[in-house]
């Protein structure tokens, strides 16, 4: 007998409970792609798990019609990893903001990264504390004043992709909270790779930061700040598609086709599938002003997971066990008959 696969409306994922983000939060925004994304994946409403940390972002789970679960600061990536380990059939979603994933909670981030465990992460990153009012977090631009550093902060900053990457990441994608069509498609593409799918959302927070993103998100520049990438086609952007990547040596470079005798041949062809980061990392490393900012799946690297390996163990270890069950248990070693 064929299983069909249910058909849900965005509107059956949405729960009862009021909405407490600000007005005009990204956070909305990407809300509303993930209900309709999970309208489209074809699995059963109650086979979606949904885990928190701390922050605004976390707020998650109470807004989506499946189960869930609100963690503490920075533990959603153990507690979503002990979901998927205990139930594997789950599709396990961990949302998660750039200072409950990078700061409190970094241990447990790059680690679920490098052990691949089945899962989507959605990070948000609004470069700063939200929910503490405004003090600057992993991600914030180096010599930011914010209220915990008002003369600049003087850190580097963590990219998310880079550092995903570094974990050892198979999977690794960016969106940007308003465009919605873009995040649907990454969504279903995180779910579809068997592995950690990390994906990164530039979130504005209208409140402690807002305008974090508009330099690259421009209406009117955004065709040559911003460069939508997607496996198997050219690295192309522009306002008339006109410009392309290049390899300068070893680095990447902006061209455009038609000058300094550069043709649309020149132009890199994205390969998502590249087992080698190099390029992967040279992509999630542009910004602005002197390149755009790559969004869409950049890596998505096939691999085995957390789960088949576990799976395959406990199969493997029963084969050879001669303690099948309690009674096996009670009755080895050295044992004694009371009378």
């Amino acid at each position: 007998m064929i299983e069909t696969k249910p058909v849900y409306t965005p509107q059956e994922f949405k729960s009862d409970q009021e909405i407490r983000w600000c007005p005009g939060c990204g956070d909305i925004a990407i809300l509303s792609a993930v209900q309709k994304a999970m309208a489209e994946m074809g699995h059963k409403k109650e086979d979606y798990a949904i885990v928190s940390g701390i922050g605004c972002s976390s707020r998650f789970p109470y807004y989506m019609n499946t189960y869930g679960f609100h963690g503490i600061h920075g533990r959603a990536g153990a507690i979503a990893t002990g979901v998927k380990t205990a139930n594997p059939r789950l599709s396990v979603w961990q949302i998660t903001g750039d200072g409950d994933a990078l700061a409190i909670g970094g241990n447990h981030f790059i680690h679920e990264i490098r052990r691949n465990v089945n899962l989507n992460i959605i990070l948000f990153n609004n470069e700063i504390y939200g929910l503490t009012k405004g003090q600057f977090s992993p991600t914030s631009k180096f010599g930011q004043v914010t209220k915990s550093s008002p003369y600049g902060t003087i850190e580097a900053p963590f990219n998310p992709g880079e550092l995903t990457i570094g974990a050892q990441g198979k999977f690794f994608a960016r969106g940007i909270d308003n465009n919605v069509k873009l995040n649907i498609e990454i969504f279903k593409e995180a779910e579809l790779h068997k592995g950690a799918s990390m994906i990164e959302i530039l979130q504005n927070c209208v409140i402690f930061n807002d305008g974090a993103h508009d330099y690259m998100n421009d209406k009117e520049m955004r065709p040559d700040r911003q460069i939508i990438v997607k496996h198997g086609e050219p690295l192309r952007f522009g306002m008339n598609h006109e410009k392309g990547l290049i390899l300068d040596g070893l680095k990447l470079k902006v061209a455009t086709v038609g000058e300094n005798g550069v043709k649309e041949s020149d132009i890199l062809v994205h390969d998502a599938h590249e087992l080698d980061p190099t390029l992967h990392l040279a992509l999630v490393n542009m910004k602005s002003p002197n390149f755009p900012v790559a969004l869409g799946v950049i890596r998505c690297v096939e691999a085995p997971t957390y789960d088949e390996r576990l799976e395959h163990q406990v199969a493997e270890v029963k084969k050879k066990a001669t303690i099948k069950c309690m009674d096996d248990l009670l009755v080895s070693g050295n044992t004694w008959t009371v009378e």
